[in-house]
Parts: structure tokens; C-alpha cells; sequence
């Protein structure tokens, strides 16, 4: 006897309930613990992408994060205002290349609208329309690659940025406020995807925003039509951010420096989203540790019920011996039945963890705003590769239990 497929395969099907649920449970430990160390990468990386668009932030002074969940992510909070004299300064300080003034307040079905300037929806030249043009004067918007509307189409928009603002008191401010009812925005084209929360963003004037709020347009009101720079400062209200494209890394650094002081705050969002990465790494860790330890409990478990199931069995493998079959055959058929079985269960854990990492991407994506590529890292493999390795010396157990078990003493089981 040298092939022990026939008697593995005899044995799952007569334990058949066995082998599902040892399956099912290893599955399901290896699916946790693949779906949570994916999940963190894919946050990171789909969050790192989002920022890529920003070289340099300007805010009021508080909260970074906070500066960043707002302008970046269009997460709006009640933040301090930053001084249109820091725009001014801003857009003709040396090595930057534009200065984006970002405002928001306004929607329209749920899509957020926000104030900026050409040069940014263009990021500088980076993007090109994948339909039509960037708005060129008042009244005109270029939309993300989410948003449901056709070029051509005119919108009005909402006062607010949030869906609680549909309430009465909400829908009495709407109503109320002519200057949002009297204005229309008409889509003149659409930026390629970006895969983030701008992908749903209606991008306008930033003179508009402010006009429809009641306040200056950064222009003297005899001036020359025109959008975006040069500003007047006498004329320039305050906004709740700046994104700052620099020519080069040494400037960028440069005006950080240049614009972090008591009137404002300049950082990097790679800094902030680095400190909020730690975070999640210390939480990635934690339950790393948290789905490692419930696999193992899993294979403990399962292992001691397939040695009950083993000892049980010890007259079948009595029988074996007896009709010729080598100790070495039965102790390879039994930690191979076992081997198996951990393996079988892991690469189906490995298949649910994708799966789910994938369908749990797609929900936070709708929620956070930015697509999370998922992928398996080394980190998964290892997780895989040290259980399934685990599994195997651990199944050495029954099988050395088998393989010295006396003949005589097992058929007379």
C-alpha cells in the first residue's frame, strides 16, 4: 500500500458533517483575519490617493485633521475662516504655482458644490476635460465623472451641505433664501474620473459661492469682469480653505514654513494622514492578533475533534496494519486526511476574505467617497502560509498517536 487517496477520500465521505464544518470554521477564521489586514491597506492606499491632488493645505488654526476631512475628503464641519488677506499673500507669494481658494456651503441633490478656480479643477493643467470645457465665467460648472447630469444642463443650487438641512427649518431657510433661488449654474463639462469624493463634486466659480452668500468676490465691483487672480484684497472674504500647488518640493517646504503662524495653519495632508495611518496601524495590529488567536483556537479545536474521530476509528487502522499496510502508511494517511482538511478550509477562507474585502470595499466606498483597491500582500500570505504551516505540525498529533498504536490493542477495540 503506498497511495493513501483512497482511504482519505473514504473517510470524508463517511464524516461528511465532519468535513464541512472543519472547512467552514477554518474558512471563516481565515476570512477574518485576510479581510481585515486588506481592508486597512486598501483605506490607506484609496485615502493616500484621494490627498494626491493636494501639495499644500492652508486653514484657519485648529484642528488638522479636521482641515483635511473638510477640504480634501468634503467632509463639512463648522471650521474657523481663513483670511482673504492669506489669499492674497498666498497667490503671489514666490514658487507657487496657483492658489486655490475652496468654499464650500452649497449642494444640489446631494452632490456638494464647491467654489474654486479653473486652474485648480484642472490641477494645474495635470487633468484635461473628458467632455467639454472648464467654466470660463459666472453661472458656468464643470462636474465630476459621478455626477448624473449631461453637459448642457442647468441646475440651481441648495443652501447647505448636508441632508439634514431637508428638514422645516431647513426647507424655510431654502425657500427663504431668493439669491440661491435666482441662480443657475450651467454644466459646461466633465473631469475625468479620479476614483475619490471630487468625482461627485460640481466645481464653479469661487466667486459665485460667495456672491450667493452675500459677501465681496475678491474683485472691485468696477473692475474689469474676470475670474479667479489677480484678487483685490480689499474684496476678498474669508474661505475655509487654500490648496496650494508649489513648483517644487523646496518650495513647498518653503511656503509651509512661510504661512504657519498665528493667522494660519500650512501642513501637509501626507503628515496628517501618516499620524492617522499609525492609528489604524495600531488597530490593524490588534485585530491582526485578535483573528491569528481565533485561528488558532479554530485549529486546536477542529484538532482535537478529528482526534476524538481518530481514536474512535483505531480498529480501521488496526485493520490496515494487520492486512499489511507499514506504520509509516497510516501515520502519512492520517496527518495527510488532517493536512488537507486545514489546507482546504484556509484556501476557502482565502477565497472568502477576497470576496468580502472586495464587497466591503464597494459599501465604504459609497461611504467614504474614494475607491479602496484591494489587493493580498505579503501580509496575507504569511497569515495563510503560518496556519496552514501550524495546522500540519499540529497534525502530527493524531497521527503519531496512530502510527504507535499496537495492533492487538486496536482490534480488540
Amino acid at each position: 500500500m503506498f497511495n493513501p487517496l483512497p482511504i482519505i477520500i473514504a473517510d470524508y465521505r463517511r464524516n461528511r458533517l465532519m468535513v464541512v464544518v472543519t472547512l467552514l470554521l477554518v474558512a471563516i477564521s481565515v476570512a477574518t483575519g485576510i479581510t481585515v489586514i486588506s481592508q486597512e491597506r486598501a483605506l490607506r492606499q484609496g485615502s493616500a490617493r484621494a490627498a494626491d491632488d493636494f501639495d499644500l493645505l492652508l486653514g484657519s488654526p485648529g484642528s488638522p485633521t479636521q482641515l483635511v476631512l473638510t477640504a480634501i475628503y468634503l467632509k463639512p464641519q463648522a471650521i474657523p475662516l481663513l483670511s482673504g488677506d492669506v489669499l492674497d499673500r498666498a497667490s503671489t507669494a514666490r514658487g507657487v504655482r496657483y492658489a486655490a481658494p475652496i468654499a464650500f456651503g452649497d449642494r444640489w441633490q446631494g452632490y456638494p458644490i464647491v467654489g474654486t478656480i479653473a486652474n485648480f479643477a484642472l490641477r494645474g493643467g495635470q487633468l484635461q476635460p473628458a467632455e467639454g470645457r472648464v467654466f470660463q465665467q459666472r453661472g458656468e460648472a464643470i462636474i465630476g465623472a459621478a455626477v448624473k447630469l449631461p453637459l448642457g444642463a442647468q441646475i440651481t443650487p441648495q443652501h447647505g451641505m448636508h441632508e439634514e438641512d431637508d428638514d422645516d427649518e431647513g426647507d424655510a431657510h431654502h425657500h427663504a433664501d431668493a439669491a440661491h433661488q435666482a441662480l443657475h449654474y450651467r454644466i459646461v463639462g466633465r473631469l475625468p474620473a479620479r476614483h475619490n469624493i471630487w468625482d461627485s463634486a460640481i466645481l464653479v466659480p469661487v466667486e459665485d459661492v460667495w456672491a450667493v452668500h452675500g459677501l465681496p468676490t475678491g474683485h472691485a465691483p468696477d473692475a474689469a469682469p474676470h475670474l479667479g487672480p489677480p484678487w483685490d484684497a480689499q474684496y476678498l472674504p474669508g474661505m475655509p480653505a487654500i490648496a496650494i500647488k508649489p513648483d517644487s518640493i523646496a518650495a513647498a517646504y518653503g511656503l509651509r514654513t512661510q504661512f504657519r503662524n498665528a493667522q494660519s495653519q500650512a501642513l501637509f495632508p501626507a503628515e496628517v494622514l501618516n499620524d492617522l495611518y499609525l492609528t489604524l496601524g495600531n488597530v490593524r495590529d490588534l485585530m491582526a492578533l485578535l483573528a491569528l488567536s481565533t485561528q488558532v483556537l479554530v485549529v486546536v479545536a477542529v484538532l482535537m475533534a478529528l482526534l476524538v474521530g481518530f481514536l474512535a476509528r483505531r480498529r480501521q487502522y488496526a485493520v490496515l496494519r494487520a492486512i499489511g499496510a507499514s506504520r509509516a502508511y497510516v501515520f502519512c494517511t492520517v496527518w495527510a486526511e488532517v493536512s488537507l482538511l486545514i489546507l482546504g478550509g484556509a484556501l476557502s477562507g482565502l477565497l472568502l476574505g477576497w470576496c468580502g474585502s472586495l464587497l466591503l470595499a464597494r459599501w465604504l466606498a459609497t461611504r467614504t467617497g474614494f475607491a479602496m483597491p484591494v489587493s493580498l500582500g505579503m501580509a496575507e500570505w504569511l497569515l495563510l502560509g503560518g496556519l496552514v504551516l501550524a495546522g500540519a505540525l499540529i497534525a502530527m498529533l493524531p497521527a503519531w498517536l496512530t502510527f504507535r498504536q499496537p495492533i492487538a490493542a486496536g482490534l480488540s477495540s
